[in-house]
């Protein structure tokens, strides 16, 4: 019999005379409540457990002997009965962390005071995974190619793999894992139809069966929405990019998700496909979302090793014209960068458009060179992040004055289209795949101090090595075409160095020198090399090497070289860096920190 049950019993037993004790002490006339009873042969002991960990650790947590040491009512009797059951449990606890053939042993040592009961465990040959089977049926398996290469990625990600201890949580986990990657494809209703480990413990074997039904392939349909109450459901419903009709996938439907949430109209959105759907080719798409407030105010303190301490506060108004037109109100102001930006923000239209306006200003110090710049903009960008094209015009002022050199302005009216192409497995905190930027301006001849041509590339990639080690890759290069770099807005020409770019180097120290300041130059690149080992699945370290530079004539770059380690914590507005590096050029230390995605 469990022994949980008896001591209950027992224990009710012994609380059961308490009333009737209380009543005849209050019969007897006290006024003040009784002192609570304590049997006279209570015990008080302590909890040895002697072996090897594992799974020594996992047995000193869950034997009931270490749960009920601190009871005020225990008596020789319930623990002699503890003692007894204590090593039938050992060994169930030493199963489950792999190991079927412990011996155990459990000891009640009466001479002192308290007692002292030790539990020693021989843990003997843990179980290994000597095989593993994962069979799917159903349309999956003649479904080509996201049909097999659901099922590929399903035995991929197998994580219980040949050779690993056989332990419960990780056989649970290894399972699950495999019905998400069939989950995350177009067949959502995937379950596990049978399961079995065969353990030899004689021979330390465990063989590993896995059966799943696919179920049926699932496409977008209607979309349903419910939650919205000032605004209409065609304003979640032009958010979305899947296409009636397609494949659905889980990856798709999260961004959709995500976009929800990020566009500022509401607090919370959920989107679930209908996997009970009578028609799997139509399934309906149910979309729940939660208003944000209208209106929204934020404050926040602030320290970066690039732009030092400072303050920030907006304020958000989520529908101004009650129309789903947009409005925010910012500004920053820190040591080295004061900001200062009204944008406005319409809803998308049904072509899958967003449209923005937004003038503002800003002052910054950085490396001996002042520079004023003010601005108005508008820009078209298409809703869809993971392949988006933008168009944006701008008319630019700005003003710069270096110390040891003379001060000089200029204005532009800019012209600019790119296209942005996200293919990773998180938009948010990539382990695989790649994102691409490339942007080709002008600056228009008679509206501008000069006229220009202006391009920049950006790349990144993430390859992972195994289930715990990636790689991370980063290439960048920006030109501005023309004689010279006078009366070209300061914003447009290229700095580089500090945390998201060269580290080991402060922020835009890597430039072209005029008198005592760094300035902007015409030309910059940079390339970065990360390797990152995951601890767990939240933190990891990181070795790195940057390089790159920003210069004005294309002979005289000379490569800016950076490296160092860090830290990483996987967060949900992206991955936490902290980083030290040395600079081989400024043959310094420095120490770098960031959170999210550089672009």
């Amino acid at each position: 019999m469990p022994p949980v049950p008896l001591l209950a019993v027992s224990l009710l037993l012994l609380l059961a005379c308490a009333p009737f004790a209380h009543a005849q002490e209050a019969d007897a006339g006290d006024d003040e409540p009784a002192p609570r009873s304590i049997p006279v042969d209570a015990i008080r002991y302590r909890l040895v457990v002697e072996g090897p960990n594992p799974p020594a650790n996992a047995i000193r947590a869950g034997l009931d002997l270490a749960q009920w040491q601190s009871d005020e009512e225990m008596t020789d009797d319930i623990l002699e009965l503890l003692a007894r059951e204590g090593a039938s449990q050992a060994r169930e606890i030493a199963a489950v962390e792999g190991f079927y053939d412990a011996g155990v042993t459990v000891n009640i040592d009466r001479t002192v005071t308290p007692y002292v009961v030790t539990v020693r465990v021989v843990p003997g040959t843990p179980s290994r995974v000597t095989g593993v089977r994962i069979h799917v049926r159903g349309a999956a398996v003649d479904d080509r190619p996201l049909g097999t290469t659901a099922i590929a990625d399903a035995r991929d990600g197998w994580s219980l793999k040949l050779g690993e201890i056989f332990r419960q949580a990780e056989w649970i986990e290894a399972k699950d894992r495999a019905l998400r990657a069939m989950h995350r494809s177009p067949y959502a209703a995937a379950r596990i139809v049978h399961s079995e480990a065969r353990v030899d413990a004689e021979h330390s074997e465990a063989q590993l069966d896995v059966q799943i039904d696919s179920g049926p392939r699932f496409s977008i349909g209607p979309i349903r929405v419910d939650g919205v109450k000032r605004y209409s459901p065609a304003l979640v419903e032009n958010f979305n990019t899947l296409q009636r009709g397609e494949p659905y996938t889980e990856a798709a439907l999260d961004a959709y998700v995500r976009r929800l949430a990020s566009s500022g109209y509401f607090s919370s959105a959920q989107a679930t496909i209908d996997t009970e759907s009578a028609n799997p080719d139509d399934a309906t798409i149910r979309v729940s979302v939660i208003e944000a407030p209208r209106h929204r105010f934020e404050g926040s303190i602030s320290y970066s090793t690039d732009t030092e301490f400072g303050a920030r506060a907006s304020y958000t108004n989520a529908d101004i014209d009650d129309r789903a037109t947009q409005m925010r109100v910012e500004g920053r102001f820190e040591l080295k960068q004061k900001v200062a930006k009204v944008a406005f923000t319409w809803p998308p239209t049904a072509s899958k458009w967003i449209d923005s306006a937004t003038i503002g200003g800003q002052q910054t110090d950085f490396q001996n060179n002042e520079e004023t710049f003010a601005g108005v903009e508008v820009q078209r960008t298409g809703v869809d992040e993971r392949a988006r094209p933008l168009f944006r015009a701008a008319w630019l002022y700005d003003r710069q004055r270096p110390a040891g050199a003379e001060e000089s302005t200029s204005h532009a009216t800019f012209i600019e289209t790119g296209y942005v192409l996200r293919r990773v497995d998180d938009l948010v905190s990539p382990t695989r795949g790649y994102m691409a930027e490339m942007r080709i301006g002008a600056g228009i001849p008679g509206l501008s101090t000069r006229g220009f041509g202006r391009a920049v590339v950006q790349t990144a990639a993430w390859y992972p090595i195994d289930r715990l080690t990636q790689l991370a890759f980063r290439a960048e290069a920006g030109a501005v075409i023309a004689s010279s770099r006078e009366g070209i807005p300061s914003v447009l020409l290229f700095r580089t160095g500090g945390d998201t770019t060269v580290r080991g180097y402060e922020y835009q120290s890597l430039g072209v020198r005029l008198g005592d300041a760094i300035v902007g130059g015409r030309y910059y690149a940079l390339g970065s090399v990360e390797a990152i080992r995951w601890i767990d699945d939240t933190w990891g370290i990181a070795a790195f090497v940057d390089a790159g530079n920003a210069v004005d004539e294309i002979d005289d770059f000379d490569v800016a070289i950076g490296y160092g380690i860090g830290a990483r914590l996987r967060t949900p507005i992206g991955p936490f860096r902290l980083d030290v590096a040395y600079g081989e050029k400024a043959k310094d230390w420095r120490l770098h920190f960031s959170v999210g995605l550089s672009f």
